[in-house]
């Protein structure tokens, strides 16, 4: 979740071997993949060295919690409608318009908006140009459509945004490509990195880690330096067994190994976004909730970065490596 940002203050380790990025799955519906492979939210970082301020990080989220989640039965999670190159454009009336992408945007009255969260997102993917819609606090009031912030991505790109910019997430990330999806869980691999919230934040202005572009904080006055910046990458620790989960779990867990997730918006601790699926199931839920919170740790990816104000990721090596073996059950 995340306030107005007017009550915000806003504001190189090289790896012994990178491995080479590979396409996510397409969004279902359309031909579009989020990114190019080489994109660093498709990037396997398993190999990638320890944070320096890791430990400092994970206690400071809380080493003592167990994974969270928004998404689940029997409508918790973010829903997201495809779109063509018919589908009506609109105009938006942005609340914070000065970082808002113009548009105009394939919103209508039937847009599906995320509810329980109060964060209102709603996510338009057009499949026709491969061009993703993100809008935070949507609202179709009444043929007058009306949001907090909204952002624009081409999937087709390593594009980033406007360094200093947020998006609809405060990180100034993309959402959608970073959510748990059902389809990519079903089919047995998710090749791209999850995005997840924390409660407290670093709050200096340029502290956000690339490929983030804001930060936002809930810490006022008092910023602390062992808390996360935005952008931070997390994994799952290698030796944490997973084979006593079931299959899918197993996917999302493997996928929390390899390529991890990024620390993108204010929300409750160690809290993994995901979209809106009748078919999550309250086991698989009950599973993931007891991955303890010590069992991931910060990774330093900065020697993937090709460019700062680009999503490429510098590639070595290959893509189908798996994490070292398991070496005992940390649950």
């Amino acid at each position: 979740m995340r306030p107005s940002h007017a009550g915000f203050l806003v504001g190189l380790v090289l790896a012994g071997g990178v491995l080479g990025g590979a396409n996510a799955a397409p969004v279902p519906g359309t031909t579009c993949t989020c990114f190019p492979a080489d994109n660093i939210w498709n990037a396997d970082i398993s190999a990638m060295p320890v944070h320096a301020k890791s430990a400092a990080w994970v206690s400071s989220i809380g080493s003592a919690k167990m994974l969270d989640l928004a998404f689940g039965p029997p409508t918790w999670g973010m829903p997201f409608a495809i779109t063509t190159a018919t589908t009506p454009k609109v105009s938006i009336r942005f609340d914070r318009p000065a970082q808002s992408d113009v548009g105009p945007y394939p919103f209508t009255s039937t847009t599906p908006i995320e509810q329980g969260t109060g964060d209102y997102h709603a996510f338009m993917i057009d499949r026709d140009d491969c061009r993703l819609y993100e809008l935070f606090d949507a609202r179709w009031n009444g043929g007058n459509p009306a949001a907090g912030e909204g952002a624009i991505f081409d999937l087709d790109t390593n594009a980033l945004r406007q360094d200093g910019w947020t998006s609809a997430d405060d990180a100034g990330l993309p959402i959608f490509p970073g959510l748990v999806r059902l389809d990519e869980v079903q089919a047995g691999e998710i090749r791209h990195a999850f995005r997840f919230t924390a409660q407290l934040t670093n709050p200096v202005v340029g502290s956000h880690l690339w490929p983030a572009r804001f930060e936002a904080s809930y810490t006022g006055i008092f910023p602390d330096p062992n808390l996360p910046p935005m952008g931070a990458r997390f994994r799952l620790k290698a030796g944490y067994n997973i084979s006593g989960f079931s299959a899918q779990a197993q996917v999302i867990l493997r996928a929390l190994q390899r390529y991890g997730m990024f620390l993108a918006d204010i929300g409750s601790d160690w809290c993994l976004g995901g979209t809106y699926d009748p078919g999550w199931s309250s086991s698989l839920m009950s599973e993931l909730r007891s991955v303890p919170a010590n069992q991931f740790e910060g990774v330093d990816e900065s020697s993937l970065m090709v460019d700062p104000n680009s999503g490429q990721a510098r590639q070595t090596g290959i893509s189908d490596a798996t994490p070292p073996a398991p070496v005992r059950n940390l649950r």
